[in-house]
């Protein structure tokens, strides 16, 4: 039983812990979910997980119980939840890269759940990666782009 608890306190931990990380990268660059947002899903995208694979063990014997369909359910809200972060204004699009950071969160929680913990830890380093290098990168690509588009039109 003490096992059983520790396991769970883990897995919320570690769920709260990896959103933590991409929530506070959100909130700092001052994008609408943020810290809160981020660690609300993976954390009940985890505790579905596990409820799902607890009653799997108590009823797998006694009747037809696919735990897979709960997660699929997490995926589906999810996807709902992450099209409203999502704001078309004239020719740009806003939010895209938070939407996908919500759904990675799920997708950790979901791991966790799982107990998946070092797939877990790699993809939310990856993510925070991307976010916290990668976009400066492609900002600075943009810039160049755009300079070498205006040279192009001034000349013909």
């Amino acid at each position: 039983m003490l096992q059983e608890y520790s396991e769970l306190t883990i897995k919320i931990v570690l769920a709260v812990c990896l959103s933590s990380l991409l929530g506070f990268e959100r909130e700092y660059r001052q994008k609408g979910a943020g810290l809160r947002t981020h660690i609300l899903i993976a954390v009940g995208s985890a505790l579905i997980t596990i409820t799902s694979l607890y009653l799997f063990e108590i009823y797998k014997d006694q009747t037809v119980f696919d735990p897979t369909r709960m997660i699929t359910g997490i995926v589906t809200g999810i996807g709902f939840l992450c099209g409203g972060t999502i704001i078309r204004a004239g020719s740009q699009v806003r939010g895209l890269t938070t939407a996908a950071t919500l759904w990675i969160v799920s997708c950790i929680g979901i791991a966790i759940g799982a107990g998946h913990y070092i797939a877990a830890v790699l993809v939310t380093l990856v993510v925070f990666i991307v976010l916290t290098v990668v976009g400066p990168i492609e900002k600075s690509l943009r810039k160049k782009i755009r300079k070498k588009l205006v040279q192009k039109q001034s000349k013909t």
